[in-house]
């Protein structure tokens, strides 16, 4: 748990797994999604409370919408689609929704470590629905990732 400057501990949010289906003839997919926001307030530019849905002309508006909280909901309003419509499942379903990607995914790292020969040990695909659109009707997809580095560097 990350440390607040008086020496305090502040607990981090739970990471929500979860999973649908176990059928060893269908592949494993994990879908990763976070359900945090950046900082906001009204000062920053916003005309409606960041944190309430408003509807106005037609448009919906609030925080965390489309990074990331839209893309969360459609793989779990697919999934419910498939059940309504009492479809087959074409893949097991793994969910990986976490509440500090905005703050770096603390805690993430371990848990995946701790999970990895228990949760994650049958997942064939990954799925990260945390991208950007290239335009109000084009959402980007991006099918590989090179990984990331980070890095920390202390000046003296």
């Amino acid at each position: 748990s990350p440390q607040l400057p008086d020496g305090q501990d502040l607990p981090l949010p739970p990471v929500i797994l979860g999973e649908l289906g176990k059928d060893p003839q269908n592949p494993t997919v994990c879908f990763y999604g976070h359900i945090d926001v950046q900082p906001a307030k009204k000062e920053d530019g916003w005309k409606t409370d960041p944190y309430t849905l408003t509807e106005i002309n037609g448009n919906l508006y609030g925080r965390g919408a489309t990074d990331n909280k839209g893309p969360v909901l459609a793989w779990i309003n697919a999934v419910e689609t498939f059940r309504a419509l009492k479809l087959a499942m074409p893949v097991n379903f793994k969910f990986v929704i976490e509440g500090m990607e905005e703050a770096g995914s603390l805690g993430l790292e371990k848990l995946l470590e701790e999970e990895k020969q228990c949760f994650f040990s049958d997942v064939d695909y990954i799925v990260i629905s945390d991208n950007l659109w290239l335009s109000n009707k084009k959402p980007a997809l991006t099918y590989g990732s090179r990984g990331n580095a980070c890095f920390f560097v202390e000046v003296k």
